[in-house]
């Protein structure tokens, strides 16, 4: 039986990295979140715009390219360069810094990148990286439809990535008047998201940058699209719930509230994953953890009970001091007083309570 269509929407589209426009999937009002997937962007780029230095803790990444070129070089050593049809696949793990820029200031990069939760256990392995070439990545054709395996098994054909939370990634292609029928397990969250064309699900059209997200409580085992007089070009992702809370804070996922701040002071600190981070020669590194830290502040403020008008309005002056700061050393400076001064609020309840 086909599984139930729960909800066809149109994402927004939004600005993130440098100047680069991405549509987010997962992560807005029609779709919070879908675990074990913490985002599915496909992005628009090219030079100057992209996605400079930045760190990532707690998840693993797959990144699938379908036009342009992009170049990719972390904190541990890690460089390549993905050609269109390339995968990129990351363990973030303990924590990564690295950046990922268009390769051409002409031609519009497009691409797509999937971020998945790890377990707590997994949380803090060490980072991997690997890239597979186009050449490596195998490819079923079917009754007019062409099923590229990013992740996963399909048709009796598997991916060339298997990721440690288990999950499929596929880009499939059906000419006018096929159909596409794939089973999931029954525990299994999925979303079909359209790139290009028309697909008919359950008597449903869903056009061009849609998306179709399918009912996890229903009990179909079937995944199925057909076409009618137009082609369909769409993203397949499916995986099984993680059963343990999470707590995300942009780059960073963790199990708690507590892991959260760690992470930024990690991150702060350079250990715990960020080691030598500071020394990464690529594009932006001070501007972006600048960004960073401020977020940081941020955070940490969202999550005081203040009784103190007063220090209220000390501690937004304050960011609003350091975000217009031009001097980095005088900044760090003010960030590590800052950090200094909650410690010693969180000693004296009277004026302080965290959640």
């Amino acid at each position: 039986m086909s599984r139930r269509v729960l909800n066809i929407f149109t994402p927004p589209t939004v600005p993130e990295g440098q100047g680069a426009q991405v549509i987010r999937i997962i992560g807005n009002n029609n779709l919070s979140s879908l675990n074990p997937f913490m985002m599915l962007d496909p992005a628009f780029v090219k030079l100057p715009a992209g996605f400079p230095d930045h760190p990532h803790k707690g998840f693993e990444t797959v990144s699938y390219l379908l036009k342009g070129s992009i170049y990719h070089e972390d904190s541990k050593g890690f460089s390549g360069h993905l050609q269109p049809e390339d995968i990129q696949w990351m363990i973030a793990g303990k924590g990564v810094m690295h950046t990922e820029m268009s390769g051409s200031q002409d031609e519009l990069t497009s691409d797509f990148q999937l971020w998945i939760n790890l377990q707590a256990k997994f949380k803090m392995i060490e980072p991997q990286y690997q890239e597979i070439k186009k050449e490596l990545i195998a490819e079923a054709k079917q009754n007019g439809v062409l099923v590229c395996f990013i992740a996963g098994e399909a048709l009796g054909v598997k991916g060339p990535i298997y990721t440690i939370t288990p999950a499929f990634f596929l880009n499939v292609k059906l000419n006018e008047n096929s159909e596409f029928l794939q089973k999931i397990s029954l525990k299994c969250n999925s979303i079909r998201y359209i790139h290009d064309g028309q697909g008919i699900f359950a008597g449903q059209n869903a056009n061009q940058h849609q998306v179709v997200h399918l009912d996890i409580n229903d009990k179909g085992e079937i995944l199925k699209v057909k076409t009618g007089q137009q082609k369909c070009h769409l993203i397949i992702i499916a995986g099984e719930p993680i059963n343990e809370p999470f707590v995300q804070h942009r780059p960073f996922v963790m199990n708690t509230k507590e892991e959260i701040q760690q992470a930024f002071q990690d991150y702060y600190d350079q250990k715990n994953g960020f080691e030598g981070s500071s020394f990464l020669e690529i594009k932006n590194l001070k501007s972006q953890k600048k960004v960073i830290m401020i977020e940081h502040i941020y955070y940490s403020y969202q999550k005081l009970i203040i009784h103190s008008f007063i220090i209220k309005i000390s501690i937004n002056f304050l960011i609003i001091i350091i975000v217009i700061f031009n001097n980095e050393t005088y900044f760090i400076i003010i960030y590590s007083y800052f950090f200094q001064f909650v410690k010693f609020l969180q000693h004296h309840t009277i004026f302080l309570k965290l959640h």
